[in-house]
């Protein structure tokens, strides 16, 4: 690093030898190079909660803001209550909601290799439908 008699110590710095702090006389030990993530595009997705679409629901319908998340607290608890007894539901031009279930299987630990048993679970599966894919 050295360019004649001045030491560059950075690209905004330089130093004569003679001035040379005890730093910059021995390389700093470069810490591991963290691997850089491949390029994606910069994608901002907003995060849009039941409040946020309970006071667009109540602008949209003349309701007032509290009347608008009481009706949308209510809608979650009857999706909810259906989906525990099993039902399917089919919202139009949204899509479809069930609950499926997923039966124990043997797997894998990832830190030690052994093998485990994954118990039975149920899961919410959701399908878009048409209208809805075809506008996203």
């Amino acid at each position: 690093m050295q360019a004649g008699n001045v030491i560059k110590i950075s690209e905004d710095i330089a130093m004569p030898p003679s001035k040379k702090p005890a730093a910059a006389a021995k390389p700093a030990a470069k810490a591991p190079a963290a691997k850089a993530p491949a390029a994606k595009p910069a994608v901002v997705q907003a995060t849009v909660t039941l409040k946020q679409l309970a006071a667009q629901l109540a602008e949209s319908q003349q309701l007032t803001k509290k009347q608008a998340e009481a009706l949308m607290g209510e809608f979650v608890s009857t999706v909810t209550e259906h989906l525990k007894k099993g039902d399917k539901l089919r919202l139009t031009g949204l899509g479809t909601l069930q609950v499926r279930a997923r039966p124990a299987r043997t797997g894998r630990n990832p830190a030690t290799g052994a093998t485990i048993q994954i118990a039975a679970s149920k899961k919410i599966a959701f399908q878009p439908a048409k209208e809805l894919k075809e506008s996203v």
